[in-house]
């Protein structure tokens, strides 16, 4: 631990007023150390929307370590922390945030999450899915997308649910050029039918955007995944859960086959 930490969570800690502690917040952020991740986390639920921005954005700098405890935080029941945390899952990007990002960008009844979670959905980091479950992961972004788009009561989610579309053209048009035209065909549809002009403008700027660059294939990742097996079963599981509450009946997009995957996902046996 760094030798100035330890202060620096002792002044979150012992803040005295609001501005005190939002600037403390921003300190402790800043010296960007994974042992500053519970003070950040428990800030979260203060009622203290500065310091909780301040902590987001500290925790989707701080990365993939700061997941585990995000997710956890998703299981409790103070709404206003839940909330903060799914900003900062969808900042990150982690594929372990992708069931918890559909779920919100499509249902959650705060717009400001939803608007969070429609521009992380475009924005995974895409480069770490397995091949065999980058499709179905991929399916399930675009199909909450363009509910989104479409159906969102909220300008200003409909908005961010335009950019995530675009963001979404880099990790699928390689390999799935008809991706590309689907998604170029609901921007289309966006400017033709949308009635708040600046979601129309933005559809229209990304559908130019798209329209005069190249496919490009997703990025090699830097490093390794740092997921297990576990993890992406885990996700695996998840995305099948979805599938078989939003479809009754074996249809398009059978959820069968997410169990089929689960033979391609797990480790090879070890050898004796």
């Amino acid at each position: 631990m760094s030798e100035a930490l330890p202060s620096l969570i002792q002044a979150v800690d012992q803040a005295e007023s609001s501005g005190h502690l939002i600037r403390a917040v921003r300190q402790l952020a800043a010296a960007h150390h994974a042992d500053a991740i519970p003070t950040l986390m428990a800030v979260l639920s203060y009622n203290n929307p500065g310091a909780a921005i301040a902590a987001v954005d500290g925790l989707v700098a701080l990365g993939e370590p700061a997941v585990p405890a995000l997710l956890e935080q998703l299981d409790q029941h103070n709404y206003t922390a839940r909330s903060w945390a799914i900003r900062a899952l969808a900042g990150i990007g982690d594929p372990r945030g992708l069931v918890t990002l559909l779920g919100a960008a499509t249902a959650d009844f705060s717009p400001s999450v939803r608007r969070a979670a429609a521009r992380g959905l475009g924005a995974m980091q895409w480069q770490w899915f397995p091949a065999n479950l980058l499709e179905v992961a991929q399916e399930e972004a675009l199909e909450a997308l363009v509910f989104v788009v479409h159906q969102d009561e909220e300008w200003v989610v409909r908005y961010a649910a335009v950019v995530g579309l675009q963001s979404l053209v880099t990790g699928v048009a390689a390999p799935h050029p008809d991706w590309r035209s689907q998604i170029e065909a609901q921007l289309t549809q966006a400017i033709a039918q949308e009635a708040t002009l600046a979601v129309k403008a933005r559809a229209w700027m990304s559908l130019q955007q798209l329209q005069s660059h190249q496919p490009v294939a997703i990025a090699a990742p830097a490093a390794p995944s740092p997921l297990s097996a576990n993890d992406w079963q885990n996700i695996l599981d998840k995305l099948y859960e979805r599938k078989e509450q939003e479809r009754s009946v074996f249809a398009e997009g059978d959820p069968r086959r997410y169990k089929d995957l689960a033979v391609a996902i797990a480790p090879p046996p070890e050898s004796h």
